[in-house]
């Protein structure tokens, strides 16, 4: 096990730069200052504001998480060629998502919609179907929060510093500058995350290739490594290439990753806070460059496994989420795998920050308002979300604490099945009301339930799980003699959209009584007038834009 006293340097920088974040993340509620902060528009998205580089940020802050920084280059250390689906999945969702989200963006601007669920509320005027699609958004992002502690633990665990007590400060300070700042500390703290991961990955792509003596040797070495037979099947672990079984699951898996990006709450509260259409057009063009760096960031388990990186062993099991910590370890000076690990850590509040309050908004509005208070005013809404974020952040340290982190893994595998069954509520409803609702509820809980199923169903050798042990469902599982895998969440959702479709015919034919739509087809292309501010209520008319 790593000693903390072989790693003062690297402790000193990361705590450094990590204090510099936090004071930032305090000093951020005067930053862009409002009148008060007591209104979900300021509080939670930072006064609908954010121009196109503050944007920018603060998705790529958002999106490119520190469990990514880790898991990622993970995943290719273990098992090769399959981890870089993350590489297609966020080149290909950015022209589907600009399709969607200026639509999106301009009807809650019009409308003062905060979150994905009082979309689905007013565009299908059913709070049930609203009610599942909020508690499917918080199921899904409460895992997520609790895996950005994995990625500070990670870090943690190289340098020597054992025990939870330094993760429940960070997340104590996250959860102090949050309810304090809302939505504009990680905007803030994002220029300085993005960074500098920028600036290690840049780094690492150069210097370590370099010291291993080149790509040619770093892939050789990775093809022999993955050729080696997992002890647990007697296979290959992996390969450099896909193989015939995991093509299909890595197409379905790239797809279906892809659709669920920005269904996730705390994606669309990144999108929602931009001050209009044009920054989410510019910003669905620039994003790609992170999909370059997330490639270089893959990249580094084939690096781990030429420099012949262990993972770091606890408990009789060895966490290969410690791979890149690892590397940066043995391949920088100490002085700058502080630098590197600092990323990682800053690389988590971020996205912790914004999940937390994405998910609060969803309570605040879909649960607390909807169905316990109807009449709380815009103060009493940003009181409940600032104090419901607070324990959202509780609630993901006490997975961290009280569960084994692999539950938080398994459940955010879950997570990403279950979000994606939001897709024909959310995604599809900004472009057309046809689906009945009460035909999305419905093919919304059968995805649900056959997404959940199938996981259900899938062993994991590795670890001796005879369910849930991951997302490639295997056909011969469902009775076929092939031994090709299938994402479960790309199944899911084609079971969901089958229902909702076949019930909304018959729906249709049999007369069934509709729900009102609050929205308007001018609601869709309503774009922010110059210097005016955004509206603080639903019903409050924007600038029509002249481009659709």
């Amino acid at each position: 096990m790593p000693s903390a006293s072989d790693h003062v340097v690297e402790i000193v920088v990361f705590v450094l730069l990590f204090t510099l974040v936090s004071v930032m993340g305090f000093v951020a509620a005067r930053w862009r200052r409002a009148d008060s902060l007591d209104h979900l528009d300021e509080w939670g998205l930072g006064g609908r504001n954010f121009g196109a580089w503050i944007t920018w940020f603060l998705l790529g802050g958002d999106l490119y998480t520190a469990y990514t920084f880790v898991a990622v280059p993970a995943l290719v250390f273990s098992s090769g060629a399959i981890g870089f689906y993350a590489v297609p999945y966020t080149i290909l969702i950015y022209p589907m998502a600009f399709l969607v989200l200026t639509r999106l963006w301009s009807v809650s601007y019009r409308h003062g919609y905060v979150t994905p669920a009082d979309f689905v509320r007013g565009r299908f005027g059913s709070p049930t179907l609203a009610l599942l699609v909020a508690i499917t958004g918080i199921v899904a992002t409460m895992p997520y929060i609790a895996l950005q502690l994995v990625g500070i633990e990670a870090v943690l665990k190289v340098m020597g510093v054992h025990g939870h007590l330094p993760i429940i400060i960070a997340f104590l300070i996250l959860a102090l500058y949050t309810y304090n700042s809302g939505l504009r500390a990680p905007a803030l703290i994002a220029f300085v995350k993005d960074t500098l991961i920028y600036l290690v990955i840049i780094v690492a792509v150069i210097v370590i290739p370099y010291k291993l003596g080149g790509w040619s040797v770093i892939f050789g070495s990775a093809e022999a490594a993955l050729s080696q037979p997992n002890p647990n099947t007697g296979l290959p672990r992996g390969s450099t290439l896909l193989n015939a079984n995991n093509q299909l699951q890595y197409i379905t898996l790239a797809l279906g990753s892809a659709l669920a990006l920005f269904l996730y709450p705390h994606s669309l509260t990144s999108v929602l806070a931009a001050k209009n259409r044009d920054t989410i057009k510019k910003n669905m063009s620039a994003l790609p460059a992170y999909s370059f760096l997330l490639g270089l960031i893959a990249l580094l388990g084939y690096m781990a496994l030429a420099a012949g990186i262990k993972p770091v062993t606890s408990d009789g099991k060895a966490d290969t989420n410690t791979i890149v910590p690892q590397l940066f370890d043995q391949m920088f000076p100490s002085w700058f795998t502080g630098v590197a690990f600092a990323a990682i850590g800053i690389g988590a509040l971020v996205p912790a920050a914004i999940m937390s309050i994405a998910a609060a908004n969803l309570f605040t509005r879909n649960v607390y308002k909807e169905y316990l208070r109807k009449d709380a005013t815009p103060k009493q809404e940003a009181s409940v979300s600032k104090i419901t974020s607070l324990v959202v952040k509780l609630g993901a340290v006490a997975v961290i604490l009280f569960l084994d982190p692999q539950f938080a893994i398994d459940l955010q595998l879950i997570g990403g099945v279950l979000i994606l069954q939001t897709l024909p509520a959310v995604a599809l409803g900004v472009y057309t009301r046809w689906l009945h609702p009460w035909a999305l509820s419905t093919g919304l809980i059968a995805g649900l339930a056959v997404g959940i199923g199938m996981l259900y169903q899938i062993p994991n050798p590795n670890n001796g799980k005879e369910h849930f042990g991951g997302s490639a469902y295997k056909l011969s599982l469902a009775g076929l003699d092939s031994d090709k895998q299938i994402y479960v969440g790309f199944v899911a959702v084609l079971a969901n959209l089958l229902v909702a479709v076949v019930l909304t015919l018959v729906l249709r034919q049999v007369g069934a009584p509709d729900t009102p739509d609050a929205t308007q087809a001018g609601d869709y292309t309503v774009d922010r007038a110059p210097a005016t501010p955004p509206p603080a209520a639903s019903g409050e008319v924007g600038q029509t834009s002249s481009s659709g």
